[in-house]
């Protein structure tokens, strides 16, 4: 129950989840309170353009990533390379075969990094949620499945199949570097997740270099030169707002995170 609602209360702080309640509160209003449902709609419409503009959810997005920004050399040698979950959903029907999201570099980056020499392990580290649809095998397990088709053999791969959420990872890789008398290693995950996963790595001890992947923003120049590219580049669309909800998401989970002293 810790988890679901762990997943479930989060969405209501979320640009969807305050239209919506900005909206059944403009209905409940309509009859009696007719300038109160104005003001809600009002609020429901700028809740929901605001974090859809490219602007916004760019400038979210970029503080995030860029308290983690690989450097220009070589990442230094560590005992493993730590691959975080969320980035494959499971082999179900109709799917041929598990599919990589858009978070899907995080397995790549791992790999390109052991075929690098950067260490001499891979530990996947993740499960699944079955009452999410997606009961059978472990997404670690999965994420060997995608390693070893990229060439990694499986006896230099180490799965932690049980965790569910960020603090779970770290606690399952701390146990299995003490297992196997590992201290240093190399964090993989998306670059806006980076800064939660860093804090909680740190707070239990383990000894963690960001290795960060999956940026959606970049260096390079974003808006156009053309009066048309200013145009929609300020103009609401479904992506920044996604965009906008997965940074959102973060700074949610570090602020409760560290209400718990996980981080």
């Amino acid at each position: 129950m810790g988890l679901f609602l762990s997943k479930l209360l989060p969405l209501l702080i979320y640009p969807i989840g305050i239209v919506s309640l900005l909206l059944v509160a403009a209905l409940l209003l309509v009859w009696r309170h007719p300038r109160w449902t104005a003001i809600a709609l009002i609020l429901a419409l700028a809740v929901l353009v605001v974090p859809s503009s490219p602007v916004a959810a760019r400038g979210l997005v970029r503080s995030l990533e860029q308290q983690y920004v690989p450097p220009p050399s070589p990442l230094p040698t560590a005992d493993a390379i730590v691959v975080l979950g969320g980035a494959l959903r499971p082999q179900v029907p109709p799917r041929p075969w598990i599919d990589v999201m858009e978070s899907g570099d995080r397995i790549l980056h791992g790999v390109r990094l052991y075929q690098a020499g950067r260490a001499p392990k891979l530990i996947f580290s993740g499960g699944r949620i079955d009452w999410k649809g997606a009961s059978g095998k472990s997404e670690a397990a999965d994420m060997t499945r995608l390693a070893t088709a990229l060439g990694v053999p499986e006896a230099d791969i180490i799965e932690e199949p049980e965790s569910l959420n960020t603090y779970q990872n770290a606690l399952k890789v701390r146990q299995v570097l003490e297992e196997s008398g590992m201290t240093q290693i190399l964090l993989v995950t998306s670059a806006t997740h980076m800064p939660r996963a860093m804090a909680v790595f740190r707070h239990l001890g383990i000894a963690a270099i960001a290795a960060p992947t999956d940026f959606l923003t970049t260096s390079a120049r974003e808006t156009s030169a053309s009066a048309e590219g200013r145009i929609l580049n300020i103009l609401p669309n479904a992506e920044s707002l996604y965009h906008f909800t997965r940074a959102m998401k973060e700074y949610v989970g570090l602020i409760i995170y560290k209400l718990r002293g996980w981080a």
